[in-house]
């Protein structure tokens, strides 16, 4: 057999190969649970920030956004891999830009808390 028709035995039979949708299931369980982690890490530095004096986040707080915000990164991360090494680009690229697109909107909505808590944002007169 050549080197030419081993490459194409090989391409084609790499090609055929199935998605592994029990996989898929599993990283998108990931993908979620680090959406849910990194927006109760966001949420917890907004009240903490109501609570805190002169605006001084107590230690506890930082360690317990730290460890969300790492173990939402490491989940993300190791599910992605996973999706690539599948070759599951649908997945891969459907859960990536979800978690982007939902994690912008809760960094858009720390910013704007700041804003407005701070006193340079809008005031809402009535």
């Amino acid at each position: 057999m050549d080197p030419l028709t081993l490459l194409i035995a090989t391409v084609d039979t790499a090609a055929a190969k199935p998605v592994n949708l029990w996989g898929a299931l599993g990283c998108a369980v990931a993908y979620s649970a680090a959406l849910l982690a990194t927006l109760d890490g966001f949420a917890d530095l907004i009240l903490a920030r109501d609570d805190a004096p002169a605006g001084r986040l107590p230690a506890g707080v930082g360690l317990k956004l730290g460890s969300k915000l790492a173990a939402a990164a490491i989940a993300v991360i190791s599910a992605a891999i996973v999706l690539a090494l599948d070759s599951n680009w649908f997945a891969f690229t459907s859960l990536t830009i979800a978690f982007v697109v939902v994690v912008g909107l809760g960094v858009l909505v720390m910013l704007r808390h700041r804003r407005v808590t701070s006193g340079s944002g809008p005031r809402l007169s009535g």
